[in-house]
């Protein structure tokens, strides 16, 4: 088999996060590590770890720009391979919430005959 398959039915916390944060540099690709960080409700090490494995994947690239004077801060950009990653993911999540919907909903019909009767 090659590679994981497109549509799993769960979404590990991890992808969740590469998700939300491939998203999010997407985005704003001049956002700062605090800021992604507040935006994810993470720490700032936890989003230093996801930047961290993003990068070593190739999905994202991080490229160093001056920024206020002399602070060096970076410009994250998706690369090709992130945004392949960022679709799939997509799906994952999208299949997800629909299961979850369509449980819900005959969960939500059941009450509503049980409360009719």
């Amino acid at each position: 088999m090659n590679g994981p398959p497109p549509f799993p039915d769960f979404m590990s916390e991890p992808d969740t996060d590469h998700l939300r944060l491939l998203q999010i540099v997407e985005a704003s690709p001049d956002i700062s590590q605090r800021q992604l960080a507040s935006e994810l409700g993470v720490s700032l090490g936890k989003t230093h770890y996801l930047l961290r494995a993003l990068l070593e994947k190739g999905l994202i690239k991080a490229e160093g720009f001056r920024r206020h004077g002399n602070k060096l801060a970076y410009l994250y950009l998706v690369t090709p391979n992130g945004v392949a990653e960022k679709v799939r993911l997509t799906r994952a999540y999208l299949a997800r919430k629909e299961k979850e919907y369509e449980s819900i909903r005959k969960e939500i019909e059941q009450m509503r005959r049980e409360v009719a009767s």
